[in-house]
């Protein structure tokens, strides 16, 4: 969201809800683990105290050399001074990899955002939070939130013995009243402490859960077996499963040109090669970036971030992933 000044309201102008591309300082590098690397931005101006807030839960995207990627914030959002993000490197060339060779203490970096894709329900009574690795990194926002209000929460941390990052700001946050912290340690153990919180959690309890995709699809099952219903169960991914090519098909423009999508092909590429400016990011729907308005068309919903009812509506799609047949998009 940007600014956007009205007459006689100098307040619209505040640089405190920009959210645009621009440059922050690196104030601080830290390792958490032999993988895990923890950075806070701060403006640049070091007299400015103007840092957007954020909900628990949201993201920062940070431009590392050629890639931009989305990183959880790990504070509570209301009072920011700067940005913390806790970056694994995977290994891969990728903007991980990059952070964490490249960036060191006043340097400065150019990030977008806070964006919110993981908020809190507003009016929860509790919340059961589970976290799978670096997944902890958005729980661990979610967390603080609810110590600051003051509100209640069972937080389940399964990681591997030595790459737990977080696990001491969890622990004591787990000294405060109305939290619990459990520490798992494997997929067996993990299952059967999720069974068992999931079944003792009190009416008005929503779940949150953020890690790899075998921890998510075993969160899921459990909870449909604990008989909770989808709209108290959320999550937040960091890639999607594999997906088959799909079937070719095509889109009409608002001009009326038609745009042929191969198998195997994302229509984002098309609209791209077209010239139609789509905003995008991780390109495996789970971002919520690349969210185009459909007019008209069968859709084929392959994202992880539209809800069932936005989906049933048929308004909208992610077009990194999501196909159909004789669609119309307004654009």
């Amino acid at each position: 969201m940007t600014a956007v000044a009205e007459p006689g309201h100098p307040g619209h102008l505040h640089p405190s809800y920009d959210t645009r591309a621009r440059p922050m300082r690196v104030t601080e590098v830290r390792s958490l683990t032999e993988r895990i690397k923890h950075f806070r931005f701060a403006p640049v101006d070091v007299g400015s105290v103007a840092v957007t807030p954020f909900a628990p839960g949201s993201h920062l995207i940070v431009s590392a050399g050629e890639h931009r990627n989305a990183y959880s914030l790990v504070d509570d959002g209301m009072y920011a001074t700067g940005y913390g993000i806790s970056v694994l490197r995977r290994g891969a060339d990728g903007g991980s990899d990059w952070l964490h060779d490249n960036l060191s203490e006043g340097d400065v970096v150019e990030v977008e955002g806070p964006r919110s894709m993981f908020a809190p329900v507003l009016d929860q009574r509790r919340a059961l939070l589970v976290a799978g690795g670096i997944g902890v990194t958005p729980v661990l926002s979610h967390a603080r939130a609810i110590v600051r209000d003051g509100g209640q929460a069972e937080i389940v941390y399964s990681y591997r013995p030595g790459q737990a990052a977080h696990v001491d700001d969890l622990r004591d946050l787990a000294t405060r009243a109305g939290i619990t912290l459990h520490e798992v340690h494997g997929a067996d153990a993990t299952a059967a402490l999720l069974k068992s919180v999931f079944r003792r959690q009190p009416l008005g309890t929503h779940a949150y859960a953020c890690g790899p995709t075998a921890l998510l699809e075993t969160y899921q099952r459990i909870a449909t077996e604990a008989g909770w219903p989808s709209a108290r169960v959320h999550l937040e991914r960091f890639t999607e499963p594999e997906q088959d090519p799909g079937e070719p098909f095509t889109v009409g423009l608002r001009s009326g040109e038609q745009v042929e999508v191969p198998a195997g092909v994302s229509l984002l590429e098309r609209l791209l090669e077209h010239g139609v400016a789509i905003p995008n990011l991780c390109r495996q729907g789970v971002c919520g970036e690349c969210r185009i308005p459909v007019r008209a068309g069968q859709l084929e919903h392959r994202d992880f971030v539209l809800t069932e009812e936005e989906k049933t509506a048929g308004d909208a799609m992610l077009c990194c992933v999501s196909r159909g047949v004789d669609i119309e998009v307004d654009l």
